[in-house]
């Protein structure tokens, strides 16, 4: 199968591009090396993959020197014409979309960023995958979408009219736009609601990220909302198994629909969205505590109130995605969270 993989130097669409080249896929990879934060780190995991810093440009393909079956260019998901020409030379069989402005505090700073990649970048890649054959897309969604929403876990058979970010903003439209052309044009889509994605080469500007550098350098940390907090933590792989399972997982459309009753979740299109997330809700004083043994080091702590855009709590139901694909999150924090401190260590060489 050939599969494009847009945010390809991302935290999570570098991991997803090593499993599916690891099972036998033909993967490109797209992505913009923007300046949110440090491209070293981007370009640090596409190395991984093959392909150096020195060999990439703009809009031209660079080859893997380790897989064969990879190639990755530069491009904005935003610029229509380059779009255009990506996927009518492409013959892509499948689309996993991870390309997208991320944050939530961002967002709040900085919104046209949101617009220009979250909805002008993914409309590109609907219009893509609609003239073009492909069989399947698969996009990111986050569990920001839930906004509001006080009934735990989060279920995606819940309403999710309550946004309190941009950013989650924009992922929701994500899915009723992708609702939209899986009715109008019968193409296959599945959302997927990641939940607090942690992990080797997480983004920098995630808390563990930002925890363990700050108590390795004998700074305080910042503990938002007083730290009564609750978040449903889950690990790099298994948000990848997740997102490369369900791949192979075509929706067909729900048989049983019932339009006076509708399902948020499904569609009696081509249409489906799945929450990713490891079902164990954990107090932020706790989470910061694995953090600080996995480092044999007490952090200090500045107390700080509610951020705007953050959320009191997230707490997925995955049980929808383990009876599509067999399969449900299950990595332990304290494992999780010892090795992200190991390969941190490492790549800053402390």
């Amino acid at each position: 199968m050939k599969v494009l993989v847009t945010g390809a130097a991302g935290f999570i669409g570098s991991a997803v591009c090593k499993k599916l080249l690891d099972r036998g896929d033909e993967v490109v990879g797209l992505d913009n090396i923007n300046d949110y934060y440090d491209p070293a780190l981007k370009y640090g995991r596409l190395s991984l993959l093959g392909i150096s810093e020195g060999d990439v440009a703009w809009y031209k393909f660079s080859r893997s020197t380790i897989y064969e079956s990879f190639s990755f260019i530069r491009m904005n998901l935003e610029d229509k014409q380059a779009m255009r020409m990506l996927f009518a030379n492409g013959c892509f069989d499948a689309v996993i979309n991870l390309g997208a402005q991320a944050g939530v505090r961002y967002s709040i700073t900085n919104p046209d960023a949101y617009i220009e990649s979250n909805i002008d970048g993914f409309i590109n890649v609907l219009e893509g995958c609609r003239h073009n054959g492909v069989k399947h897309l698969v996009y990111a969604s986050s569990s920001s979408v839930y906004g509001l929403n006080g009934k735990v876990p989060f279920s995606e058979h819940d309403g999710i009219a309550h946004p309190v970010s941009l950013y989650a903003a924009t992922k929701k439209s994500n899915e009723l736009m992708a609702h939209a052309y899986s009715k109008l044009y019968d193409l296959p889509t599945t959302g997927l609601r990641f939940f607090t994605v942690y992990g080797p080469w997480g983004r920098p500007d995630m808390s563990p990220f930002l925890f363990i550098d700050a108590i390795l350098h004998d700074r305080p940390i910042k503990v938002f909302n007083n730290g009564d907090m609750l978040r449903d933590f889950t690990y790099i792989d298994d948000i990848v198994e997740g997102v490369v399972r369900i791949l192979d997982v075509v929706p067909q459309g729900n048989g049983d629909w019932d339009e006076a009753h509708p399902d948020p979740a499904t569609s009696p299109a081509p249409y489906r969205v799945y929450n990713i997330g490891n079902q164990r809700p954990t107090k932020l004083m706790d989470y910061i505590a694995c953090i600080e043994q996995a480092i044999g080091r007490e952090a200090r702590k500045e107390f700080m109130p509610m951020q705007p855009g953050d959320v009191y709590q997230t707490y997925a139901d995955s049980t929808a995605l383990g009876e599509a694909t067999g399969f449900k999150p299950d990595t332990q924090l304290q494992a999780g969270i010892d090795r992200t401190v190991a390969w941190f260590k490492e790549f800053y060489n402390l």
